[in-house]
């Protein structure tokens, strides 16, 4: 058992909608429920909306995160060589 404290002005609509809906308040606001559960298991996370674009546009080379400084250090060097 479940008590939810609501605004007049919500206690307001869900009588309205009860009344309109020839439901009680109490399988309307399971349904609510039901439908919050169902959305918020199918929200895709951030990764999983941009997936398809992750990797596409790749240097291919697979060491730029581990030699990055050697990298950099090399770069540096050539720039102030010349």
């Amino acid at each position: 058992m479940i008590s939810v404290r609501l605004t007049q002005e919500e206690e307001h609509k869900l009588n309205q909608v009860a009344k309109e809906e020839n439901m009680s308040k109490t399988d309307i606001i399971k349904r609510a429920l039901m439908y919050y559960f169902d959305e918020r298991r199918e929200r895709k996370t951030a990764y999983d909306l941009g997936e398809d674009f992750f990797g596409r546009h790749g240097s291919g080379k697979g060491n730029l995160s581990e030699d990055y400084k050697t990298i950099v250090k090399e770069r540096l060097r050539e720039k102030h060589s010349r």
